[in-house]
Protein backbone atom coordinates (compact mmCIF):
# COMPACT_ATOMS: atom_id res chain seq x y z
CA UNK A 1 0.00 0.00 0.00
CA UNK A 2 1.51 3.40 -1.00
CA UNK A 3 2.65 5.46 1.97
CA UNK A 4 1.93 9.25 1.98
CA UNK A 5 5.27 10.16 3.58
CA UNK A 6 7.24 7.95 1.20
CA UNK A 7 5.26 9.40 -1.72
CA UNK A 8 6.12 12.95 -0.66
CA UNK A 9 9.80 12.04 -0.37
CA UNK A 10 9.90 10.43 -3.80
CA UNK A 11 8.05 13.26 -5.52
CA UNK A 12 10.39 15.87 -4.07
CA UNK A 13 12.89 14.76 -6.73
CA UNK A 14 12.39 16.95 -9.86
CA UNK A 15 13.02 14.11 -12.33
CA UNK A 16 10.51 11.78 -10.67
CA UNK A 17 7.98 14.63 -10.57
CA UNK A 18 8.47 15.13 -14.33
CA UNK A 19 7.98 11.40 -14.94
CA UNK A 20 4.80 11.37 -12.84
CA UNK A 21 3.49 14.35 -14.80
CA UNK A 22 4.10 12.55 -18.11
CA UNK A 23 2.49 9.31 -16.87
CA UNK A 24 -0.55 11.34 -15.85
CA UNK A 25 -0.99 12.01 -19.57
CA UNK A 26 -0.97 8.32 -20.49
CA UNK A 27 1.01 5.11 -20.65
CA UNK A 28 4.60 5.42 -21.91
CA UNK A 29 7.47 3.03 -22.55
CA UNK A 30 10.96 3.46 -21.12
CA UNK A 31 12.23 4.32 -24.60
CA UNK A 32 9.54 6.96 -25.07
CA UNK A 33 10.37 8.53 -21.71
CA UNK A 34 14.02 8.52 -22.71
CA UNK A 35 13.14 10.33 -25.94
CA UNK A 36 11.06 12.96 -24.12
CA UNK A 37 13.35 13.58 -21.16
CA UNK A 38 16.66 13.27 -23.03
CA UNK A 39 18.18 11.12 -20.27
CA UNK A 40 20.01 7.80 -20.19
CA UNK A 41 17.80 4.72 -20.05
CA UNK A 42 19.50 3.47 -16.88
CA UNK A 43 18.66 6.68 -15.03
CA UNK A 44 15.01 6.62 -16.12
CA UNK A 45 14.69 2.92 -15.25
CA UNK A 46 16.03 3.60 -11.75
CA UNK A 47 13.42 6.30 -11.14
CA UNK A 48 10.64 4.12 -12.54
CA UNK A 49 11.70 1.23 -10.33
CA UNK A 50 11.43 3.46 -7.24
CA UNK A 51 7.99 4.71 -8.27
CA UNK A 52 6.81 1.17 -8.95
CA UNK A 53 8.10 -0.17 -5.63
CA UNK A 54 6.36 2.70 -3.83
CA UNK A 55 3.10 1.74 -5.54
CA UNK A 56 2.74 5.00 -7.49
CA UNK A 57 3.33 3.43 -10.92
CA UNK A 58 2.66 0.07 -12.54
CA UNK A 59 4.41 -1.60 -15.45
CA UNK A 60 3.19 -3.81 -18.27
CA UNK A 61 5.26 -6.02 -20.56
CA UNK A 62 4.33 -6.04 -24.25
CA UNK A 63 6.83 -8.00 -26.32
CA UNK A 64 10.28 -6.59 -25.62
CA UNK A 65 8.96 -3.29 -24.27
CA UNK A 66 7.93 -2.25 -20.77
CA UNK A 67 5.16 0.32 -20.50
CA UNK A 68 4.47 2.38 -17.37
CA UNK A 69 1.34 4.08 -16.11
CA UNK A 70 0.13 5.67 -12.89
CA UNK A 71 -1.47 3.33 -10.39
CA UNK A 72 -5.24 3.55 -10.36
CA UNK A 73 -7.39 3.78 -7.22
CA UNK A 74 -4.71 5.12 -4.88
CA UNK A 75 -5.60 5.90 -1.23
CA UNK A 76 -7.14 9.37 -0.90
CA UNK A 77 -4.15 10.87 0.91
CA UNK A 78 -1.63 9.59 -1.64
CA UNK A 79 -3.87 10.62 -4.56
CA UNK A 80 -4.01 14.19 -3.25
CA UNK A 81 -0.22 14.29 -2.92
CA UNK A 82 0.11 13.00 -6.47
CA UNK A 83 -2.33 15.58 -7.83
CA UNK A 84 -0.55 18.37 -5.95
CA UNK A 85 2.80 17.29 -7.40
CA UNK A 86 1.37 17.18 -10.93
CA UNK A 87 -0.20 20.62 -10.54
CA UNK A 88 2.96 22.12 -9.03
CA UNK A 89 5.10 20.69 -11.83
CA UNK A 90 2.81 21.70 -14.71
CA UNK A 91 4.24 25.20 -15.29
CA UNK A 92 7.89 24.35 -14.71
CA UNK A 93 9.96 25.21 -17.85
CA UNK A 94 11.30 21.65 -18.07
CA UNK A 95 7.80 20.21 -17.81
CA UNK A 96 6.53 22.58 -20.49
CA UNK A 97 9.32 21.30 -22.74
CA UNK A 98 8.33 17.73 -21.83
CA UNK A 99 4.75 18.46 -22.90
CA UNK A 100 5.95 19.72 -26.28
CA UNK A 101 8.11 16.60 -26.70
CA UNK A 102 5.15 14.39 -25.71
CA UNK A 103 2.98 16.11 -28.30
CA UNK A 104 5.64 15.51 -30.97
CA UNK A 105 5.85 11.85 -29.94
CA UNK A 106 2.08 11.41 -30.23
CA UNK A 107 2.11 13.07 -33.64
CA UNK A 108 4.96 10.82 -34.77
CA UNK A 109 2.97 7.75 -33.69
CA UNK A 110 -0.08 8.99 -35.55
CA UNK A 111 1.89 9.72 -38.73
CA UNK A 112 3.57 6.30 -38.62
CA UNK A 113 0.22 4.51 -38.49
CA UNK A 114 -1.38 6.79 -41.08
CA UNK A 115 1.54 6.41 -43.50
CA UNK A 116 1.40 2.64 -43.18
CA UNK A 117 -2.29 2.45 -44.08
CA UNK A 118 -2.02 5.05 -46.82
CA UNK A 119 0.69 2.89 -48.42
CA UNK A 120 -1.21 -0.41 -48.15
CA UNK A 121 -4.69 0.96 -48.91
CA UNK A 122 -4.83 -0.39 -52.47
CA UNK A 123 -3.68 -3.89 -51.53
CA UNK A 124 -5.07 -4.35 -48.03
CA UNK A 125 -7.82 -6.73 -49.13
CA UNK A 126 -5.49 -8.65 -51.48
CA UNK A 127 -2.44 -9.32 -49.34
CA UNK A 128 -2.00 -11.07 -46.02
CA UNK A 129 -3.06 -9.21 -42.89
CA UNK A 130 -2.65 -10.90 -39.48
CA UNK A 131 -5.91 -12.00 -37.93
CA UNK A 132 -7.99 -11.08 -40.98
CA UNK A 133 -9.43 -14.40 -42.10
CA UNK A 134 -12.78 -15.28 -43.60
CA UNK A 135 -13.17 -17.92 -40.91
CA UNK A 136 -13.12 -15.33 -38.13
CA UNK A 137 -15.09 -12.74 -40.08
CA UNK A 138 -17.73 -15.33 -40.94
CA UNK A 139 -18.27 -16.18 -37.27
CA UNK A 140 -18.65 -12.51 -36.48
CA UNK A 141 -21.20 -11.94 -39.23
CA UNK A 142 -23.40 -14.73 -37.85
CA UNK A 143 -23.92 -12.65 -34.72
CA UNK A 144 -25.30 -9.67 -36.61
CA UNK A 145 -28.96 -8.77 -36.84
CA UNK A 146 -30.20 -7.43 -40.20
CA UNK A 147 -31.72 -3.96 -40.67
CA UNK A 148 -29.73 -2.19 -37.97
CA UNK A 149 -27.43 0.84 -37.85
CA UNK A 150 -23.77 -0.15 -37.60
CA UNK A 151 -20.55 1.74 -36.85
CA UNK A 152 -17.42 0.09 -38.28
CA UNK A 153 -14.64 1.68 -36.19
CA UNK A 154 -11.25 1.51 -37.90
CA UNK A 155 -12.97 0.34 -41.08
CA UNK A 156 -9.94 0.38 -43.38
CA UNK A 157 -11.08 0.01 -46.99
CA UNK A 158 -14.51 -1.11 -45.77
CA UNK A 159 -14.39 -4.76 -46.86
CA UNK A 160 -16.51 -5.86 -43.89
CA UNK A 161 -18.78 -2.82 -44.03
CA UNK A 162 -19.68 -3.36 -47.66
CA UNK A 163 -20.73 -6.93 -46.84
CA UNK A 164 -22.85 -5.78 -43.92
CA UNK A 165 -24.44 -2.99 -45.93
CA UNK A 166 -26.30 -5.49 -48.07
CA UNK A 167 -28.66 -6.14 -45.16
CA UNK A 168 -28.01 -3.37 -42.64
CA UNK A 169 -30.11 -0.22 -42.47
CA UNK A 170 -26.97 1.95 -42.53
CA UNK A 171 -23.24 1.53 -41.96
CA UNK A 172 -20.94 4.32 -40.74
CA UNK A 173 -17.27 3.64 -41.60
CA UNK A 174 -14.74 5.51 -39.42
CA UNK A 175 -11.02 5.53 -40.25
CA UNK A 176 -8.12 7.91 -39.55
CA UNK A 177 -6.37 7.35 -42.89
CA UNK A 178 -7.47 9.85 -45.57
CA UNK A 179 -6.43 7.41 -48.29
CA UNK A 180 -8.49 4.60 -46.76
CA UNK A 181 -11.54 6.85 -46.55
CA UNK A 182 -11.06 7.91 -50.16
CA UNK A 183 -10.69 4.29 -51.31
CA UNK A 184 -13.70 3.14 -49.27
CA UNK A 185 -15.93 5.82 -50.75
CA UNK A 186 -14.79 4.86 -54.24
CA UNK A 187 -15.50 1.16 -53.69
CA UNK A 188 -18.93 1.85 -52.14
CA UNK A 189 -19.82 4.02 -55.13
CA UNK A 190 -18.62 1.33 -57.52
CA UNK A 191 -20.81 -1.25 -55.77
CA UNK A 192 -23.74 1.23 -55.71
CA UNK A 193 -24.13 1.10 -51.94
CA UNK A 194 -26.29 4.04 -50.84
CA UNK A 195 -26.43 3.12 -47.16
CA UNK A 196 -22.71 3.45 -46.40
CA UNK A 197 -20.75 6.55 -45.49
CA UNK A 198 -17.03 6.97 -44.84
CA UNK A 199 -15.92 9.50 -42.26
CA UNK A 200 -12.37 10.55 -41.41
CA UNK A 201 -12.02 10.19 -37.66
CA UNK A 202 -10.31 8.55 -34.68
CA UNK A 203 -11.76 5.48 -32.95
CA UNK A 204 -10.79 7.10 -29.64
CA UNK A 205 -12.91 10.16 -30.51
CA UNK A 206 -15.64 8.85 -32.78
CA UNK A 207 -17.45 11.54 -34.83
CA UNK A 208 -20.89 10.05 -34.16
CA UNK A 209 -23.61 11.10 -31.75
CA UNK A 210 -24.36 9.40 -28.44
CA UNK A 211 -26.72 6.41 -28.65
CA UNK A 212 -26.84 6.52 -32.46
CA UNK A 213 -26.04 2.93 -33.57
CA UNK A 214 -27.23 -0.58 -32.81
CA UNK A 215 -23.90 -2.31 -33.38
CA UNK A 216 -20.33 -1.06 -32.93
CA UNK A 217 -17.69 -3.11 -34.70
CA UNK A 218 -13.92 -3.11 -34.07
CA UNK A 219 -12.39 -5.50 -36.60
CA UNK A 220 -8.57 -5.70 -36.27
CA UNK A 221 -8.55 -2.04 -35.24
CA UNK A 222 -8.12 -2.09 -31.47
CA UNK A 223 -4.42 -3.02 -31.55
CA UNK A 224 -3.75 0.19 -33.52
CA UNK A 225 -5.31 2.40 -30.83
CA UNK A 226 -3.18 4.51 -28.53
CA UNK A 227 -5.60 3.75 -25.72
CA UNK A 228 -7.73 0.65 -26.45
CA UNK A 229 -9.86 1.13 -23.35
CA UNK A 230 -10.76 4.64 -24.52
CA UNK A 231 -11.78 3.24 -27.91
CA UNK A 232 -14.04 0.72 -26.16
CA UNK A 233 -15.54 3.52 -24.07
CA UNK A 234 -16.30 5.45 -27.27
CA UNK A 235 -18.04 2.40 -28.68
CA UNK A 236 -20.11 2.27 -25.49
CA UNK A 237 -21.03 5.96 -25.89
CA UNK A 238 -22.33 5.70 -29.45
CA UNK A 239 -24.30 2.50 -28.86
CA UNK A 240 -28.02 2.68 -28.22
CA UNK A 241 -29.24 1.07 -24.98
CA UNK A 242 -29.30 -2.65 -25.65
CA UNK A 243 -26.80 -2.25 -28.50
CA UNK A 244 -24.06 -4.79 -29.18
CA UNK A 245 -20.29 -4.43 -29.40
CA UNK A 246 -18.32 -6.85 -31.59
CA UNK A 247 -14.53 -7.12 -31.51
CA UNK A 248 -12.22 -9.08 -33.76
CA UNK A 249 -8.56 -8.73 -32.80
CA UNK A 250 -5.35 -10.61 -32.24
CA UNK A 251 -4.69 -12.62 -29.14
CA UNK A 252 -1.57 -11.50 -27.25
CA UNK A 253 1.57 -12.61 -29.13
CA UNK A 254 5.31 -11.97 -29.24
CA UNK A 255 5.85 -11.20 -32.92
CA UNK A 256 7.68 -7.93 -32.29
CA UNK A 257 8.09 -7.17 -36.00
CA UNK A 258 4.33 -6.53 -36.22
CA UNK A 259 5.03 -3.02 -34.91
CA UNK A 260 7.18 -2.28 -37.96
CA UNK A 261 5.45 -4.36 -40.62
CA UNK A 262 1.82 -3.62 -39.76
CA UNK A 263 2.17 -0.43 -37.65
CA UNK A 264 0.68 -2.29 -34.68
CA UNK A 265 0.62 -0.31 -31.43
CA UNK A 266 -0.24 -3.35 -29.27
CA UNK A 267 0.89 -6.96 -29.69
CA UNK A 268 -2.63 -8.30 -29.35
CA UNK A 269 -4.60 -8.69 -26.13
CA UNK A 270 -5.20 -11.24 -23.42
CA UNK A 271 -8.75 -12.54 -23.13
CA UNK A 272 -8.93 -11.57 -19.46
CA UNK A 273 -7.78 -8.00 -20.14
CA UNK A 274 -10.46 -7.42 -22.77
CA UNK A 275 -13.07 -8.99 -20.51
CA UNK A 276 -12.06 -6.77 -17.58
CA UNK A 277 -12.06 -3.59 -19.68
CA UNK A 278 -15.57 -4.32 -20.96
CA UNK A 279 -16.75 -4.89 -17.38
CA UNK A 280 -15.16 -1.67 -16.12
CA UNK A 281 -16.67 0.45 -18.93
CA UNK A 282 -20.17 -0.81 -18.14
CA UNK A 283 -20.90 -3.45 -20.75
CA UNK A 284 -22.87 -6.50 -19.69
CA UNK A 285 -22.58 -10.18 -20.70
CA UNK A 286 -19.06 -9.83 -22.12
CA UNK A 287 -17.62 -12.88 -23.88
CA UNK A 288 -14.12 -13.22 -25.35
CA UNK A 289 -12.89 -16.38 -27.08
CA UNK A 290 -10.41 -17.61 -29.67
CA UNK A 291 -12.12 -18.24 -33.02
CA UNK A 292 -9.19 -18.81 -35.39
CA UNK A 293 -5.60 -20.10 -35.19
CA UNK A 294 -3.09 -19.73 -38.01
CA UNK A 295 -0.87 -22.72 -38.73
CA UNK A 296 2.03 -20.79 -40.23
CA UNK A 297 4.54 -18.80 -38.19
CA UNK A 298 4.14 -16.60 -36.22
CA UNK A 299 0.86 -18.41 -35.55
CA UNK A 300 -1.50 -15.50 -34.94
CA UNK A 301 -4.71 -16.29 -33.06
CA UNK A 302 -7.88 -14.28 -33.47
CA UNK A 303 -10.18 -13.29 -30.63
CA UNK A 304 -13.88 -12.62 -30.98
CA UNK A 305 -15.32 -10.44 -28.25
CA UNK A 306 -18.93 -9.43 -27.77
CA UNK A 307 -20.83 -7.48 -25.12
CA UNK A 308 -24.07 -5.54 -24.69
CA UNK A 309 -24.82 -2.02 -23.51
CA UNK A 310 -27.43 -2.16 -20.72
CA UNK A 311 -30.96 -1.47 -21.92
CA UNK A 312 -31.30 1.24 -19.27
Amino acid sequence: MPNPWESMRLLSDPTRARIIFLLSRGELSVGELQEILGMRQSRISTHLSLLRKAGLAVDRRDGKNSFYALTESLPTGVQKILEAAIQATAQDPLTLADQRALKRLAEKRRRRTEQHFNLVAERLGKNYCPGRSWESIGQMLLLLTPRVKIADLGAGDGTVSRLLARQAEFVHCIDNSPRMVELGRSLAKKEQLKNVDYVLGDIEKVPLADRSVDIALLSQALHHAENPKKALAEAFRILKPGGRLLILDLRAHRFEKAREIYADRWLGFKENDLHDWLDEIGFIRPEVRVVAKETQEPGFETLLGTALKPAR
